[in-house]
């Protein structure tokens, strides 16, 4: 059962470093007509067919066993010229919404990434809490989406994460819940629970929460003063990195207007300013700028963001939108790159009105560490950019969650109530853990929300009756024939929140009981949503190597995930039935065993295939006789 409740100038000393002039590389025209050539060619059969297909076969093989870096530099190159003439984007006359466009296939070698130099931090899983004890949970909210992007991109590269490095929450606040909206006059937010049988364990209950920020249509966002500041070293050239972004950013600056500000900071050895405060609706010099980066150099992320903050107070806005929106792969290597020194400019500029908005793109040297802890300092939230649809996903369809934020320093705590609940346990949320008293402390720091988003938590718990507990009985203690009886018998758990006004420094407090007779005592019974959400936090233990997953394998989760796909006008839902389903297959895949010894006898290995146009001989006509 599910409760609801309501209460323009060029500062660059030399432009050439970024900007892309006549630089050899052939154009769109010119490669079409080799295209056509090499097809030409490719059709023409002759005599000498079968010599050259061998000759062919010969030079193929011998490719494969040169380790060239030559190769593998052309080969980036080629797909940076791919990208940049393909996906062409059709414009609007007044430069406002994107009127079409055409997708560009990944090229055939996108996922030969070594995935040894990302970087991807290991949490350690949050274990089960006894209520008789330790009966408070608390933690910050959080609504980044960059550890479910970043994951999908592994599996249909035919990869699984590294165990501990999946983000749950980040799994779960990906998609959208249909929680309501807040009544007017109240809170930013609404809050929504329930309550039902836990997926993952036969005798444990599964609470679900749920927050869902006011909408905001793009029209009412007001004046934008945006920064964008841009990695264009030389580990952002091949195609998923730089060309993807300027797509991206495209798709972002269709939607902006004439009182929007728009400044574009580069970096690589050196750091510059390609635009400063043009106007958002000057979609040519918007356009035009974008295009004309080229990716090369070393990365000086820490010199950019101090000149991307420099040009945000410079033109900042009172009661508008001041962000930095930092879109690297994450490759800090040279610079002024002190960790705590970047948190402390980022902090301080946060104060000041101006948050920071991080896009991860590509793999191979991806910090997807560094890119979470970025934003969070700066009251902004983290996309990892993978394909066109995900940057129209986060840049368009929810613009006004990735800018505008509604409510800060939003916390939830949880009491359960020992008389009915023996243990529990908060299913992610790892590195937003929060001390008790950390709570009603208005000087720590917790996370956003922005119009528009949905925030889940899950906890797993087991009742009293119940029985089976993962921990023993405390040996001294309160009497349970007598101590329990100073708790309800009618709420589980007394759910709290706090949240700051964008404006305020101190925070109000929201409330609210969470009964027993919510429950309901079947798991078909809960919500699509519900069990969706069950279903995606379920995946994200598998990936983990979760210890508490004791009757739940990806059978099981492919079966809940099925029957809960519900309303899904964009396919995220039966995307993820897709990747769910490829997880599973390389997770079996990879516990076969290898066959490490091969009978040769008098065969070679690998056996060599007869040429396509060497003929088919029939055994009983050994002269290859022609049949009459």
């Amino acid at each position: 059962m599910k409760t609801k409740y309501s209460p323009k100038t060029v500062s660059v000393s030399d432009p050439t470093l970024y900007l892309q002039r006549g630089n050899g590389i052939p154009s769109a025209t010119n490669m079409a007509a080799l295209l056509l050539v090499a097809v030409s060619l490719t059709a023409c059969g002759g005599k000498g067919a079968e010599v050259e297909h061998r000759q062919a076969k010969q030079q193929a093989e011998q490719r494969h066993q040169e380790a060239s870096q030559r190769q593998a530099e052309m080969r980036d190159a080629a797909k940076v010229e791919m990208a940049r003439v393909a996906a062409p984007m059709q414009m609007s006359s007044n430069g406002g919404a994107v009127m079409g466009m055409s997708i560009a296939p990944m090229p055939r070698d996108y996922a030969a990434i070594p995935l040894v130099q990302n970087k991807f931090e290991q949490q350690v899983q949050n274990g089960i809490m006894v209520a008789g004890e330790i009966p408070v949970s608390t933690f910050s909210i959080d609504v980044d989406t960059g550890s479910y992007a970043t994951l999908r991109r592994m599996l249909r590269e035919g990869h699984l994460p590294e165990k501990g490095t999946v983000r749950v929450e980040e799994m779960l606040n990906y998609f959208a819940y249909d929680y309501p909206l807040p009544a007017k006059n109240a809170a930013p937010f609404s809050v929504t629970t329930e309550l039902a049988p836990s997926p993952y364990n036969d005798d444990m209950m599964l609470l679900r929460i749920g927050l869902k920020g006011y909408d905001l249509p793009k029209s009412q966002l007001g004046a934008s003063n945006l920064v964008f500041l841009l990695d264009v070293s030389g580990s952002m050239a091949s195609a998923d990195k730089l060309p993807l972004l300027q797509t991206a950013l495209k798709l972002l600056t269709a939607q902006l207007s004439a009182q929007d500000k728009v400044s574009i900071v580069v970096y690589a050895g050196a750091a510059g300013v390609v635009l400063d405060g043009a106007s958002g609706n000057d979609t040519q010099t918007l356009t035009y700028a974008l295009e004309q980066l080229s990716a090369g150099g070393s990365t000086n992320g820490g010199q950019g963001i101090t000149q991307a903050y420099q040009l945000a107070k410079k033109h900042f806005i009172p009661n508008g939108i001041n962000r930095v929106i930092l879109a690297t792969d994450g490759d800090f290597n040279v610079g002024v790159t002190d960790f705590d020194d970047l948190i402390a400019l980022i902090e301080k500029e946060k104060d000041h009105g101006i948050g920071l908005t991080t896009l991860g793109f590509g793999l191979g040297n991806y910090n997807d560490q560094l890119m979470e802890q970025l934003a969070d300092k700066g009251n902004g939230n983290y996309a990892y950019i993978d394909t066109l649809n995900e940057a129209r996903k986060v840049l368009v369809d929810e613009l006004s969650s990735t800018l505008f934020t509604i409510a800060k320093d939003v916390k939830i705590q949880v009491e359960f109530n020992p008389a009915l609940v023996s243990e529990y346990r908060l299913i992610g949320y790892e590195n937003r853990a929060l001390a008790r008293e950390d709570f009603n402390n208005d000087k720590v720091d917790a996370g956003e929300i922005g119009a528009g988003h949905t925030v889940t938590a899950l906890y797993e718990l087991r009742f009293v009756e119940a029985g089976n507990r993962m921990n023993d009985k405390l040996r001294y203690g309160v009497d349970a024939q007598t101590g329990q009886e100073k708790y309800s018998r009618e709420e589980i758990a007394f759910l709290k929140l706090r949240y700051k006004l964008p404006a305020q420094t101190q925070s109000q407090l929201l409330s609210y009981p969470i009964r027993l007779d919510q429950s309901v005592k079947q798991l078909e019974q809960a919500s699509d949503d519900f069990r969706f959400a069950a279903a995606v936090a379920g995946l994200g233990q598998l990936l983990n190597g979760s210890h508490y997953l004791h009757q739940f394998d990806y059978t099981k989760l492919s079966l809940l995930a099925r029957s809960a796909l519900g309303d899904d006008p964009f396919g995220y839902r039966h995307e993820f039935v897709q990747l769910m389903e490829t997880a599973a297959a390389i997770e079996q895949s990879n516990q076969l065993p290898i066959k490490k010894t091969f009978d040769g006898s008098d065969k070679p290995f690998p056996p060599q295939d007869k040429l396509h146009g060497e003929p088919m001989r029939d055994k009983s006509n050994p002269r290859n006789e022609r049949l009459q």
